[in-house]
């Protein structure tokens, strides 16, 4: 690689969905069973805390398997930077980065094709 490339900015996992059928339901496992803190971003709540990384519940996102192929999210300084830092690297962008409420959110490709997503928090007025 060369010393010219933009740094990329991940800065760790933040989200792992996995797939639900009856969120409620779920909800009720991960709170009942699991004793699960209740993960929030601003007054929403978006999921569990699993240590520092949040379990999100998407229902009807795909079907639950005993095999889960899980969404992860890398926490990154600058999703739009990032985002061009992928491009530098020649890697495949999947999804452009949106604005998704208060955050960035794009993915891309990995070697094998996993899709890897990332995001930041977008400030008020801030375009990318």
């Amino acid at each position: 690689m060369s010393d010219t490339l933009p740094p990329l900015g991940i800065q760790r996992v933040k989200v792992v969905a996995v797939s639900v059928t009856d969120l409620a339901r779920a909800n009720r496992f991960y709170k009942e069973k699991l004793g699960l803190e209740p993960a929030f971003e601003g007054t929403e709540q978006v999921g569990w805390w699993l240590g520092q990384v949040i379990l999100m519940l998407k229902p009807d996102w795909a079907a639950p398997t005993a095999t889960p192929n899980p969404r992860v999210t890398l926490a990154t300084d600058h999703a739009p930077a990032t985002q061009e830092a992928l491009r530098a690297r020649d890697i495949t962008i999947a999804n452009e980065v949106e604005v998704y409420g208060d955050f960035y959110v794009g993915s891309f490709l990995d070697s094998e094709g996993n899709k890897l997503w990332f995001c930041s928090p977008a400030k008020a007025g801030e375009s990318k």
